[in-house]
């Protein structure tokens, strides 16, 4: 395997993995709901998608040919995560999901 191809499948596990714990101690540490929910969905799915990309580099080159099941795992995650917190949102507005009090951005009451 030529060194500039590992080089580019380890930067991207790295920045992958970085972006994965950054999610996980953001999921960890943020105090209510709405803040929690910006972990997994923004900084994780980043970490997986450069995961699945050095992955996809790595079986692309051993193999000799382009396999495209780690493309579509990185497409359907990079459309799935957002519509799900999304949903996730709505629903814990339903249900008036307390807030601390450092949280902006109330959402809207009944009243209005």
């Amino acid at each position: 395997m030529p060194f500039w191809l590992e080089l580019l499948i380890c930067a991207c596990l790295i920045l992958g993995s970085l972006f994965a714990l950054v999610g996980a101690i953001g999921l960890y540490r943020l105090p209510d709901f709405f803040t929690r929910l910006h972990g997994p969905t923004k900084a994780t799915t980043l970490g997986v998608g450069g995961t699945l990309i050095a992955s996809m580099l790595f079986f692309a080159h051993h193999t000799g040919s382009l396999s495209l099941h780690e493309l579509l795992i990185t497409l359907f995650l990079f459309l799935t995560a957002p519509v799900s917190a999304h949903i996730l949102a709505k629903a814990a507005m339903q249900q008036k999901v307390e807030l601390t009090e450092r949280t902006q951005g109330q959402p809207w009451d009944d009243d209005h």
